[in-house]
């Protein structure tokens, strides 16, 4: 079995989503709301995902910008993932986000819902993708 966690770190909420035990599929998990600071950030993180036991593994989203460079919310990421990685035991890798949240309105435009349900779920929905694109990766 493996673990494998996704986040897509936003300005305003962190979108969380869990790989199946097989490593094959991305379920979309859950949105925190951004606090002050990291360290209560990744609490609440670690908290939501206590359940699965074990992570092994832990994608953060990396928001580069069209051109492929790391801009002002790449570096906010990149200190979000330091911190991350000096608080738990899974190993911490970042992940080309480039179109996921635009990917992941574009579905819930599709399915139909709403402008406020899809705020309230696009953050976990982009997560999902970027886990999504990364577990793909590694077949």
């Amino acid at each position: 079995m493996i673990r494998i966690l996704g986040i897509d770190f936003g300005e305003k909420r962190i979108g969380l989503a869990i790989s199946d035990p097989l490593g094959i599929t991305a379920q979309p998990l859950a949105v925190v709301a951004k606090s002050a600071d990291f360290a209560a950030d990744i609490k609440a993180i670690l908290t939501l995902t206590e359940r699965f036991e074990k992570l092994d593994e832990i994608i953060v989203g990396l928001p580069r910008t069209m051109k492929g460079e790391i801009g002002q919310q790449a570096r906010k990421v990149m200190e979000f993932v330091e911190a991350l990685k000096r608080s738990q035991p899974a190993p911490v890798r970042t992940w080309d986000e480039r179109l996921t949240t635009v990917e992941a309105e574009r579905t819930l435009i599709f399915a139909g819902l709403s402008r406020q349900k899809r705020k309230q779920v696009i953050d976990r929905s982009a997560a999902s993708y970027i886990l999504q694109s990364y577990l793909d990766s590694r077949k």
